[in-house]
């Protein structure tokens, strides 16, 4: 165990690494089949089979990494797990009300008859609505300590509807990839409009954490801790201008570099989640538990990290592979 170090140390740091891997595959990737269900009222009756069927293929192994982050959690830094679940036991609720209905509404729109579609297309938008205000609202509620006092479930509740906002743009930016003709065009109009909210939001809690606390303020603005961190805000800057820039001009002749938002998209999002991640270590829960000091024994620990090491990378597989096979545009969406 301590061939590569002191094991209570290297372990919950190794663990919390790939929790917050779990998060971010999770948050990029159920985040544009969340936003492709939020974009659902916007959609022509005619186009909703196509969002539909762009997502078909992926949306249920992208809610495999929540599951991953969640059971890492539990056995991992279990302390933690129950404070945060304790605090936020009501989005949580919600949320799995939302992910639910979703699920449910995703099959029996496909084997309903024709006059009830439109509910099941109206429940499956309502499931990615509750999904994506839960979302939003946890993380508000975990940047402000998990506190519940008024001004928090305000900034809280603020977060829940950027994060919404947020959640639709990567998913229009994953239509315009994945789509083409009058619908692409219609993606590209929807992602002009929700990059705004994108921006708030992602500003908002950039400039909010750093005064949630001293320390994550020191960590910041310190010299020459804001040298090292200015790249940070620049690339992110020059994203938001690259893909302003990308979709004035789109689409483009014989649909070239219609990839390029949504990996732009993808990239702002790491770079976002990365500047809390860098604010929030070593804490695990803010200002309240580190990593180390909720993690469990490093016996334990061990022996779930060679359980993950096989299971890692099965998930990995298994969803390059669902994206390798169905590259390419979603085509008309058939039942007969």
């Amino acid at each position: 165990m301590d061939f590569f170090g002191d094991p209570a140390v290297l372990l919950p740091w190794a663990f919390a690494s790939l929790m917050g891997l779990s998060i971010l595959i999770y948050v990029v990737l159920d985040g544009f089949d969340l936003g492709v269900g939020l974009l659902m009222p916007l959609a022509q009756d005619d186009e909703k089979d196509r969002l539909v069927a762009s997502i078909g293929p992926f949306w249920d192994a992208n809610e495999t990494w929540l599951v991953l982050a969640i059971g890492l959690l539990l056995v991992a830094f279990p302390p933690a797990h129950g404070l945060i679940l304790t605090a936020l036991y009501l989005p949580v609720f919600i949320m799995l009300v939302g992910l639910i209905l979703r699920g449910v509404s995703f099959e029996m729109r496909a084997k309903a008859p024709i006059a009830q579609k439109s509910v099941w297309n109206a429940a499956f938008f309502a499931g990615s609505l509750m999904a994506s205000l839960s979302q939003g609202f946890m993380l508000g509620m975990y940047v402000m300590g998990l506190t519940w006092t008024l001004p928090h479930v305000g900034f809280a509740l603020l977060t829940a509807v950027f994060l919404t906002v947020g959640y639709s743009f990567i998913g229009a930016v994953w239509l315009i990839w994945k789509t083409d003709g009058e619908l692409q065009k219609h993606a590209v109009r929807w992602a002009k409009g929700g990059m705004w909210g994108l921006i708030l939001g992602i500003g908002s809690i950039s400039l909010a954490t750093p005064f949630v606390s001293t320390r994550i303020f020191d960590k910041w603005f310190s010299f020459p801790e804001i040298v090292y961190l200015s790249p940070l805000p620049i690339l992110s800057g020059l994203l938001v201008v690259f893909l302003w820039v990308q979709l004035r001009r789109m689409p483009f002749e014989n649909d070239r570099w219609s990839w390029t938002p949504f990996a732009a998209a993808t990239a702002l999002f790491t770079l976002a989640y990365c500047g809390m991640a860098y604010s929030f270590y070593p804490y695990v829960v803010p200002e309240k538990l580190t990593i180390y000091e909720s993690a469990s024994a490093p016996e334990s620990l061990f022996i779930i990290l060679v359980g993950t090491l096989f299971v890692l990378p099965a998930i990995l597989g298994y969803t390059v592979l669902s994206y390798y096979i169905f590259r390419g545009k979603a085509t008309e969406l058939r039942y007969d």
